[in-house]
This record gives C-alpha cells, sequence and structure tokens, in this order.
C-alpha cells in the first residue's frame, strides 16, 4: 500500500543526507491515514520535535482524520485540545473531524459541544458541521436538539441538503414526532433537496409510530 512505501522512503532519507520536513512528514502521515494506520500516524507525529520539524495545521488534520478513522474518538479530541499548545489552530477541516468522530462513536453530547466551541475559535459552523451535528443527535434520539440544529441552519442561512433532512426525519420518527417529520418533507423540495427512498422509508416510519396510517 501507499503507506508502506511512503514510511519506506521516510526511512530511507538519512541514508541519503536528506532531512525529512514538514512536507515529507505530513505525506507520510497523510498515508497513513489513508491506509487506516491510525497508530503509525500518530507515532510519526511524535517523532518529529526529534527531527526539529514544526507540525503545522495540515500534519494535525491529517492525524485528527487517522484517528476518526480508526474510532478513536478520546485521541482525535486529545489532539484537537494540543493544538493552541504547540501555536496551531484549527480550522473547519479539524473541527469537523473531531465531530465526526464523536459522532461515530455516539458521543452526542461531545459532538453538540464542539459545536458550540467553534465560534469561541473563530469559525463558522458549515454544512457540513451542522450535518454531522444532527446525524449525531438521530444517533442518540435526540429529536429537540436536531430541530434547534435545523433552526440554527436557517439563522445561519445555510440550506440543508437531501442527506441532512434526511437525518432530522430520522430522529423526528425516532421521537414519534411524525408532524415536524412530514413539515420538513413539505420543505424539502424548496431546498432543492428531493427526498430519496430511506426519507420516505424514515416518513412512513414516523407516521407509523404515531397511528397515522393514512397518512403514510
Amino acid at each position: 500500500g501507499q503507506w508502506q512505501l511512503a514510511l519506506f522512503l521516510l526511512i530511507l532519507m538519512p541514508g541519503a543526507k536528506a532531512s525529512p520536513n514538514q512536507i515529507t512528514y505530513n505525506a507520510a502521515i497523510s498515508a497513513c491515514e489513508r491506509g487506516n494506520q491510525w497508530q503509525l500516524a500518530l507515532n510519526l507525529l511524535s517523532l518529529m520535535p526529534d527531527e526539529d520539524v514544526v507540525p503545522d495545521k495540515i500534519t494535525y488534520n491529517a492525524a485528527i482524520s487517522a484517528c476518526e478513522k480508526g474510532g478513536q474518538w478520546q485521541l482525535a479530541l486529545d489532539l484537537l485540545s494540543l493544538m493552541p499548545c504547540a501555536g496551531v489552530y484549527p480550522n473547519e477541516i479539524t473541527y469537523n473531524t473531531a465531530i465526526n468522530s464523536c459522532k461515530t462513536a455516539g458521543q452526542w453530547q461531545l459532538a453538540l459541544s464542539l459545536v458550540s466551541l467553534m465560534p469561541g475559535a473563530r469559525l463558522l459552523p458549515d454544512e457540513i458541521t451542522y450535518h454531522i451535528a444532527i446525524s449525531a443527535c438521530e444517533k442518540g434520539g435526540q429529536w429537540e436538539l436536531a430541530l434547534n440544529l435545523l433552526s440554527s441552519m436557517a439563522d445561519a442561512q445555510l440550506v440543508p441538503n437531501k442527506i441532512t433532512c434526511g437525518a432530522a426525519i430520522s430522529a423526528f420518527d425516532k421521537g414519534g414526532q411524525w408532524q415536524l417529520a412530514l413539515g420538513l418533507l413539505s420543505l424539502m423540495p424548496h431546498a432543492r433537496a428531493l427526498p430519496d427512498e430511506i426519507t420516505y422509508n424514515a416518513i412512513i416510519s414516523a407516521c407509523g409510530r404515531g397511528g397515522k396510517w393514512q397518512v403514510a
């Protein structure tokens, strides 16, 4: 795989009297991230100070993404918290990756906490942020919070896409809120988000839970 080749070349560099630099390490860590090798990605990150190489935003984003792919949400959050101490400040990609890591692990409270921290870091949640957060609420059975996030999207003049609407409708379904599910369904064409089979399945399920089989 590409990550083995990247590590092999990194090992060969000193013998060729070439010193690895930031670009070299970033490429190797990114290769490990793509190869689902989170342990190796973190090992490379820890080696950088020994080579007098300073990690940058790209380095941390790749390492956090490697942790996210490996299901290591705690490590992803640790790296995020360490960034300012290293003089590196996260961007939207950093936060979205960390939020997604929490979502995948079922940590919806932490996911929403990270969203709330973004303005303090002079970052605005984007469509991807809201989609991940609403999906986290759906997984956690938090339909009220999913509704609040949809409202926040509208306030920020962000338009939810089909997947985001589907996640919200699924959250409403799990919460027995068939009226909200139908209401969002009716709004989807205005947002140019055409419902798909998954969306309609969630709507039918919501109506079924609410005893509204006639509507379904």
